[in-house]
């Protein structure tokens, strides 16, 4: 029990530092930061577990206290420190990532990183000295300097045995290694993406648009019967609505509906164990309340805002046309099963007053152009003429006709203009109104008319999963779009895209640095690529696990994935800084290699373990869980392949056999 209390007092050192550290550089408490402090307690210990570990073994031979303390730093600092750094170092891409995605991780790489180079002078400074305190000299002990190998149990025994097969037979270890890796991929391939889950906050939101042009109290009549119903249902602790905008950014995540008159939305406060139901059976009972409505019900989201799951985005420069190119491919997403709520950005056409103007007949009447668009203006659109002062509120004073005189086209033709002598002409005398239906909203990419085609996802099914299927049947109808039109993907694919292409620019930074560290501590460049290889070992166990759990590979699974390279590569340096140490201290080759995995063993895995552990609080919750599952899935079979597959590469990589020195 004395080692493990040595580790378990050096934790809330540690973490009472790391808050001292987030607090110094502006970093708060929330989910981010809560989650990466669970992740670095499962790393912060590694250090602490590994001076522990050489600090009783030192004593096991035989060392005095303070001997084994000494022993313990001047055997671990410098591996532990270039370990732990190389730790650190790969959630960099996170910590540099410029995007939305990496201003909403960032706290990921602060905390993690901060808390593990605190673990490190912890574990060199303060760790040695409890150990002194604390450890008592184990009655076994053998007199210091007698020749004693202390793993002679039957355990070590076949562990050595194995080790030397793999050694002896390094073809198939390496070949079983590499099937591994390829097995992984194939794994990964047969996961569900995901960009970020639904937030597990008690709220659920409803969109709610009228046909474009809707009055603002035709919305807002709509709204109260939708309130109304809401209410009536069980579960639900209140309702908050907004008419002409949607719901002020409450939550940073959240998608903004802009002011417009024929848009609402509702923020509904359920209690959780009625909060999924709910979601479910609101979308069919809120459509009988307000047929006139389109409405969305959702939960808020996690991660960079993404208005619908499932977007393609068609271009051109024909408005007309590009509306009957797109009608073709919402006509495919309508028959999918994977998507519901088919729609498009561009919404319904909205009747329009178009007027044509008689040039001849105004210059003969003496009615300039400016006059008509002032008149128009002022008559239906209104002018501002002054401003209303209540408290610290300033209202807009606009003068316009009542409405009862601005609803019909005849309105519009009896409009009376004022010609430069004086006299009044209606409008009909030089124009012709026409009632035209027109796009009520046109959207743009790249200066080129866009229109995005939207959709939600069935429960169960990711929206890049439903993306990458219709991009399939897409595949015939494209290949027959017009020349100058094309489709593009849009939605939690494109911004994941964006996101992982910020992440990815980081990557060579992490590489390079993390190979500097390598050579630097094992002074030799091919030893060091050789940790290098082993960092992807651990993705057969990430797709295993993933599969096994039913878990999507999401971009905070990605995170976690990156960060595994690193824990991967700490083990690497240690056994392979502890190999070297024997073949300098003149032990043959072969047995440097079988003396370090027997040595290293214990700590390899039971820092393996505490990472593991720490996982299991974050594996149940819907934003960490698909991280922390592929990180305990992915460190259980690196650490098996680092103790099992590293020897037989590294026998391969300098030709040792059982006659090299």
């Amino acid at each position: 029990p004395r080692p493990g209390l040595v580790v378990a007092i050096s934790i809330p050192l540690v973490m009472a530092v790391t808050f001292l550290v987030m607090h110094l550089a502006g970093v708060g408490l929330h989910k981010i930061s809560l989650g990466s402090l669970i992740i670095a307690l499962g790393l912060l210990v590694d250090d602490a577990i590994i001076v522990v570990e050489m600090m009783v073994r030192k004593m096991e031979e035989g060392y005095d206290r303070m001997k084994a303390v000494t022993a313990a730093y001047e055997l671990t600092a410098m591996p532990m420190l270039t370990g732990t750094l190389i730790t650190a170092v790969g959630f960099l891409p996170i910590g540099i990532a410029k995007s939305a995605v990496g201003e909403y991780t960032f706290a990921i790489f602060a905390v993690t990183a901060a808390a593990l180079i605190i673990s490190w002078f912890v574990s060199v400074l303060f760790v040695p000295y409890l150990g002194f305190l604390l450890l008592k000299k184990p009655a076994h002990a053998t007199p210091e300097g007698a020749q004693h190998e202390h793993f002679d149990t039957p355990f070590y025994e076949r562990f050595r045995v194995v080790v030397a097969w793999c050694i002896d037979h390094r073809k198939k270890a390496i070949m079983a290694t590499i099937a591994t890796f390829v097995l992984g991929i194939v794994g990964m391939s047969q996961v569900q993406q995901q960009f970020f889950p639904d937030s597990s906050r008690p709220e659920i939101l409803v969109d709610i648009f009228l046909a474009e042009g809707s009055s603002f109290e035709a919305t807002e009549a709509a709204a109260k019967k939708i309130e109304a119903k809401i209410l009536e249902q069980q579960g639900v602790q209140s309702v908050t609505m907004w008419v002409g905008s949607g719901a002020p950014r409450f939550f940073l995540p959240l998608d903004i509906i802009f002011p417009r008159s024929n848009a609402a939305q509702a923020v509904i406060v359920a209690d959780l164990p009625h909060r999924d139901r709910l979601n479910k059976v609101l979308p069919r009972i809120l459509e009988d309340a307000a047929p006139e409505a389109r409405l969305r019900v959702k939960l808020l989201p996690n991660g960079p805002p993404v208005t619908y799951p499932v977007e393609f985005r068609v271009t051109g420069d024909d408005p007309i046309k590009l509306r009957a190119e797109a009608n073709r491919f919402i006509d495919v997403m309508r028959q999918s099963s994977l998507v519901y709520g088919v729609k498009d950005n561009w919404n319904e056409n909205q009747a329009v007053a178009k007027i044509d103007v008689d040039a001849a007949k105004a210059r003969e009447l003496g009615v300039p152009p400016q006059v008509i668009a002032q008149t128009l203006a002022s008559h239906f659109g209104g002018v501002t003429i002054g401003q209303y002062r209540e408290g610290d509120l300033l209202a807009p004073i606009v003068l316009r006709l009542p409405r009862a005189e601005r609803n019909q086209i005849s309105d519009l033709n009896e409009t009376m203009l004022t010609t430069v002598g004086g006299q009044s002409i209606p409008l009909g005398r030089i124009a012709n109104v026409n009632v035209v239906w027109e796009p009520a909203t046109i959207w743009r990419e790249n200066r080129e008319y866009a229109i995005t085609l939207q959709a939600d996802v069935i429960p169960g099914v990711q929206g890049p999963t439903a993306t990458a299927e219709l991009y399939k049947e897409f595949k015939p109808l494209m290949a027959k779009l017009s020349p100058g039109y094309k489709v593009d993907i849009g939605g939690s694919v494109e911004e994941s895209s964006r996101g992982q292409d910020s992440i990815n620019a980081g990557v060579p930074v992490m590489l390079f640095i993390t190979f500097t560290l390598l050579v630097i501590q094992l002074r030799s460049s091919s030893r060091a690529f050789l940790v290098v290889l082993t960092a992807p070992l651990g993705i057969s166990g990430v797709a295993l696990t993933l599969l096994l759990f039913n878990k999507p590979f999401g971009f905070v699974a990605l995170l976690g994935f990156i960060a595994l390279l690193g824990m991967i590569m700490r083990n690497s340096v240690i056994l392979i800084d502890q190999i070297e140490q024997g073949r300098t201290a003149g032990m043959p080759a072969r047995e440097a290699i079988i003396h370090a995995c027997v040595t290293r063993y214990r700590p390899i895995i039971l820092t393996a373990a505490a990472a593991v552990l720490a996982m299991i609080p974050l594996s149940r919750s819907v934003f960490w869980g698909p991280m922390a599952i592929a990180i305990m899935g992915g460190l259980m079979v690196a650490t098996a392949l680092t103790l099992l597959a590293l020897p037989a590469m590294y026998a391969a990589w300098f030709k040792i056999d059982k006659n090299t020195a």
